[in-house]
């Protein structure tokens, strides 16, 4: 017989910031306690099988009136990809003009995700 085992997260699923129990055997949730809605309880099952972050950050950009292009992943994308994601938007050098909403880099390292530009910068 399998043995459940107890994982402690803060929702961010809604203002409130439930400290929610998961009570799970192997990929099989038993229980979420601690939640005050029902977002809680997607937000535990997502964050304890396929947990996903969104990232904002900053691109090199050349040719505009700013050094720097405020860019967001269009989607979130695996949260063990953040990292690799973000050393590649370092490297990543832009030549203005750029549009808000454009996509600057396609799929993510692979993730299946767009990063888009969130500000338009004209060429100066």
């Amino acid at each position: 017989m399998s043995e459940t085992e107890t994982s402690h997260y803060l929702c961010i699923g809604c203002p409130l910031g439930c400290r929610l129990e998961v009570e799970a055997d192997g990929d099989d949730i038993v229980e979420v306690r601690g939640n005050s809605c029902k977002r809680g309880i997607e937000f535990a099952h997502q964050e304890h099988l396929d947990p996903r972050r969104f990232i904002a950050t900053t691109v090199a950009i050349d040719g505009a009136a700013w050094s720097r292009l405020p860019v967001a992943t269009a989607q979130a994308l695996p949260k063990g990809r953040v990292i690799d994601v973000c050393r590649a938007l370092h490297q990543l050098r832009l030549e203005a003009p750029v549009e808000m909403g454009e996509v600057v880099m396609t799929d993510a390292l692979g993730t299946g995700v767009d990063v888009v530009a969130t500000r338009t910068l004209e060429r100066a």
